[in-house]
């Protein structure tokens, strides 16, 4: 039972259930990747130098309908743009670490980490340090290697998988899981509300552009329902 108490097995518990749709989400991206003309050095260079699923299909897609690189930057760009967010929130826990160890988790800051950290640091803000990076890398540990693994596996089999299959199912169960249990005050629904609605209007605009416009209007959004909450407190 001792090993229950480790950080780091804490860690690889509470990430594990998310190995579900983090191997399917990476197989599609191996195919598309492969699909859109990528070969198995490039799909995995792309990989392991971005690792942000998101972000990765979104460049791949524009690349397919081959929008301008601009285009194809500043929408990888918008998709990311979370992580700042993540950063932020990470830091009154992990911004006491060596700028090394933070630098690392950087890189492996990703959605599922996030969220298994996020949670578990507001139950226990207490814990030291250590042991709450013990815990962060603990979060990795079962969703990287799969990551990676699932798309060298999804780049070398490529059409081979069965349509029926439906991989693609494992992008919106993915990001649902994620932010459903995170939607605890009105700003927040308020700006998936916004972005949901947005991005459904806005659609059609060329190069997925309107998910850019989508996204601003959601964080817009937030930060005055948030701004709007503060001056009803102070009244």
């Amino acid at each position: 039972m001792a090993a229950f108490k480790s950080p780091f097995v804490r860690g690889c518990l509470a990430s594990a259930p998310f190995v579900i749709v983090v191997v399917p989400f990476a197989l599609l991206f191996g195919v598309v990747a492969t699909e859109a003309g990528l070969d198995l050095l490039q799909v995995m260079l792309f990989s392991l130098s971005v690792f942000a699923g998101a972000s990765q299909f979104a460049a791949v897609q524009l690349m397919q309908d081959q929008a301008p690189v601009l285009v194809v930057l500043a929408t990888s760009l918008a998709v990311n743009l979370r992580m700042v967010m993540y950063s932020v929130a990470m830091t009154p826990h992990l911004g006491a670490a060596p700028l090394g160890t933070r630098a690392v988790m950087a890189y492996f800051l990703v959605d599922q980490s996030f969220a298994a950290s996020q949670m578990e640091f507001e139950r226990h803000p207490d814990q030291p340090v250590a042991d709450k990076v013990a815990f962060f890398f603990g979060t990795v540990a079962p969703i990287a290697p799969m990551w990676f693994a699932a798309t060298f596996a999804g780049a070398v089999v490529g059409e081979a998988i069965p349509p029926d299959y439906a991989l693609d199912f494992a992008v919106p169960i993915t990001f649902l899981a994620i932010c459903a249990p995170m939607l605890r005050s009105i700003p927040h629904v308020v700006a998936a509300a916004v972005s949901i609605l947005a991005a459904l209007v806005l659609s059609g605009m060329p190069y997925g552009t309107g998910l850019l416009v989508a996204a601003g209007l959601a964080m817009t959004a937030g930060a005055l329902a948030e701004q709007a909450l503060q001056k009803m407190r102070r009244a």
